[in-house]
């Protein structure tokens, strides 16, 4: 179904590479020219975890904890060294503890209070964490995996403007080669590694291994993680009827809803690098991925009562679950460095298949009215292809600036096929045509970018970004032979500003246009089916919501400890709500309707430091107002609140081997357009004791008062619903981590890949 309608945009793409070869002959400077530069990030040692180290916070130098918190004039990334729960917890856990970042009970991840987010993997798109099952992959995802988060709340052009609220980059732990020898001397061989294993209540566990080999120019790298979890979830919800010209209720119904689920997941990788020559690198990838639910009891009570108070509807729902998620990756990667001051061009090739099945199997039993039982087999496909090319180049100049400039394709296919059977009994199931379908899609995205980062004088430096991307939509509902399509090209602008006070002080100031498109599931018009009181479809009409983004940031150093100020402002229209329309006999259909506008105004506040030599903390305080207009969507009104989240760690070296940690967070509420969804809190405990130089002990203790869960309101002319959801979270895990082989080395900074596709 793709199209091809960028001549133009394709004759600059194919232009690059001249480009690139003119740059590269650009004469290096004459002898006696001082050149200055911001020298690219590189990962922390693995052994810097108590060290002070100069670190580089763009032209400012200051003294600080090395693998705490990096800034640059476009980011703020945050280390999970001390984080225990990411340690022998999920992607979930590890996010939960980074500022400005919350992860409600499903695994939806929201930035300041906005749900779209673009996350990836070493500054790459990432198929398993987009799309429509991107929350069960956060759930499941070990974080041990991860070194650093990095946030960006406001991305340069380098990055996808995809994300109203901005970029959470995932940076991989460093595997870096060894130091060469000696010239002439044999080739060696270097193995290290570490296997971690935790054993938990509830018949919980997991386990990971992670290790590289390096021989000469080749290093191998690998890690692999299982594990399997027990988890309880109940669901209550109480959704009342109402007159539409008196407000009186008219008819009330209660559900409960329970469920036991059993979840296990894998996650393997396997990566090699080989040093073609000194100045080109050939780097591969191969990745995998299984994660399975089975939710065996589950079990929901539907009863209904009139405006009396009498009950008219009763019955039950009972069945099982499950969910199995499927995908395999591969990545080919290609890069040249011209010299060594950061010249460089790469070329990357990804491709992602990800395969979803979610099943289960009802009956429901009527005891008022009596009737017969139905039952219900209910079967949904999902898979996805994506593809995703990329073409960068970075130019350090003689003046201190950097140019920076790339292609990106971005490819992606769903395949969705619902099935919905229905019948007397489980052998005389027969499909519901109208609730079931087949659905096609094609996203195709093409973009090109530029930014510009130079320094004017010793205190001011600012970064231009201008992204041109050109989107093409297809969709087609196989089953009832419709299809629409979209397509539009835009341009995206980006500036950043920092200014350094002193040599402790620093200000900066940004700005980005931003969007969200709509995934093409959520363009879809089909319905499907929930349980009887809800069904959900998608929005052919659904137009891609944009949003101009604001930033100002005040930050200090001193010493060990970082203090930051940021008052930001974001402007979007029509933003993606979620609508909830009554279809008759209290059943709710819910898709997604596109706001008038949504305008975010706040201030975050952020500090780490030493309370005492050996106790440190880390805080994180979100204070902002939301106003929604919704003018246009049935059964919604403008709304508007002051909303706050905050977090909380204390670290403890208690002694050399020693190490405790407590932490804890508070989610606040989200706007919708017909209500709000309330989130929770959790507290956190970990204790970590060093056995000997390679063995480890580690308890940890999550949600301990089982508090996080979270509620979803409605209130509308028609109808009012409050759904709670108790999800029980808490857990207690021992485990030991064992490490083997050669100690950590220095990376060396041109083949460090962790702070993106730019390199810088």
């Amino acid at each position: 179904m793709s199209k091809l309608k960028l001549a133009p945009l394709l004759g600059v793409v194919l232009a690059l590479p001249a480009g690139v070869v003119m740059a590269a002959q650009t004469p290096p400077p004459a002898a006696g020219t001082q050149q200055t530069r911001t020298p690219p990030a590189t990962p922390a040692p693995q052994d810097a975890e108590d060290k002070d180290e100069p670190a580089t916070v763009g032209d400012v130098v200051v003294t600080a904890r090395a693998d705490a918190v990096r800034t640059s004039i476009d980011s703020t990334s945050y280390s999970l060294a001390d984080d225990l729960q990411a340690a022998n917890g999920t992607l979930a856990e590890a996010l939960r503890n980074v500022p400005s970042v919350d992860v409600d009970p499903q695994g939806n991840v929201s930035l300041r209070g906005d749900g779209n987010v673009t996350i990836l993997v070493d500054g790459r798109p990432s198929a398993i964490l987009s799309g429509p099952n991107r929350a069960d992959a956060v759930l499941q995802l070990p974080g041990s995996r991860y070194a650093r988060i990095e946030v960006m709340t406001n991305p340069s052009a380098a990055y996808s403007p995809e994300g109203s609220g901005g970029v959470i980059n995932l940076i991989t732990k460093p595997t870096p080669p060894a130091a060469a020898g000696a010239p002439g001397a044999p080739a060696t061989t270097t193995t290290t590694g570490s296997l971690r294993v935790n054993v938990g209540d509830n018949g919980r566990w997991n386990l990971g291994a992670s290790g590289s080999r390096q021989r000469g120019k080749l290093t191998l790298t690998g890690d692999v993680s299982y594990r399997y979890d027990d988890q309880e979830f109940a669901f209550d919800r109480l959704r009342e009827q109402l007159d539409p010209t008196t407000g009186a209720v008219t008819q009330t119904t209660t559900t409960r809803q329970a469920q036991q689920s059993i979840q296990k997941g894998f996650f393997g990788r396997l990566a090699a690098e080989y040093r073609l020559t000194d100045k080109t690198m050939l780097t591969a990838e191969l990745r995998g991925n299984s994660f399975e639910v089975d939710s065996d009891g589950v079990t929901g009570l539907f009863q209904t009562r009139n405006a009396a108070g009498v009950l008219i509807s009763d019955y039950s729902r009972e069945g099982s679950g499950s969910f199995a998620m499927d995908g395999w990756g591969a990545t080919g990667r290609v890069l040249h460095q011209f010299d060594a001051s950061g010249h460089e061009w790469s070329n990357e090739l990804r491709y992602d298949r990800n395969d979803n099945e979610s099943a289960s199997l009802n009956v429901n039993v009527f005891s008022l009215p009596v009737s017969p039982s139905v039952y219900e087999d209910q079967r949904f496909l999902n898979a996805q292809e994506t593809i995703g090319f990329t073409s960068a180049y970075t130019r350090p100049m003689d003046d201190g600036s950097k140019l920076r400039a790339g292609y990106e394709l971005s490819l992606n296919r769903p395949d969705q096929d619902a099935v919905l059977r229905r019948g007397p009994s489980e052998a005389a199931l027969a499909p519901v045509p109208s609730l079931s379908n087949r659905f096609e899609a094609e996203q195709t995205v093409h973009a090109l970018y530029t930014t510009y980062e130079r320094p004017f004088g010793e205190k001011l430096s600012a970064q231009f970004g201008l992204r041109l991307e050109q989107a093409e939509v297809e969709i087609e509902d196989v089953t009832n032979a419709v299809r629409a399509s979209q397509d539009y090209f835009r341009a995206y602008p980006t500036g950043h500003f920092q200014y350094k006070l002193n040599d402790t002080q620093t200000l900066r100031a940004s700005y980005s246009r931003r969007i969200q498109r709509p995934q093409p599931t959520q363009l879809n018009p089909f319905v499907s089916y929930g349980d009887p009181l809800n069904l959900r479809s998608g929005n052919p009409n659904l137009e891609p919501q944009e949003t101009d983004s604001f930033e100002a940031m005040w930050q200090m150093r001193r010493g060990q400890s970082f203090y930051q100020a940021t008052a930001y402002y974001r402007d979007t229209t029509k933003a993606f709500t979620d609508v909830a329309t009554d279809v008759g006999g209290g059943v709710l259909l819910t898709r997604p309707e596109n706001l008038g506008a949504r305008r975010d105004l706040g201030v975050e506040l952020t500090a780490s430091g030493r309370l005492h030599p050996t106790l440190r903390y880390n805080a994180s305080l979100n204070a902002f107002r939301q106003e929604i207009d919704a003018a246009g969507i049935p059964g919604a009104r403008d709304r508007e609140g002051d909303l706050v989240t905050g977090r909380l760690s204390l670290n403890w070296q208690a002694t050399p081997k020693d190490f405790v940690q407590v932490m804890g967070f508070w989610q606040g509420d989200q706007l919708l357009a017909q209500g709000t969804r309330e989130s929770g809190g959790m507290v956190n405990l970990g204790y970590r004791r060093k056995l000997n130089e390679t063995l480890s002990l580690q308890f940890t203790a999550r949600d301990i008062l089982n508090s996080f869960g979270g509620a979803t309101t409605y209130d509308t002319p028609l109808f009012r619903e409050r759904v709670d959801q108790d999800i029980n979270l808490r857990a207690f895990y021992l485990g030991l981590t064992w490490s083997f082989g050669g100690g950590p080395r220095k990376p060396e900074p041109q083949f460090d890949f962790s702070t993106g596709p730019t390199g810088g």
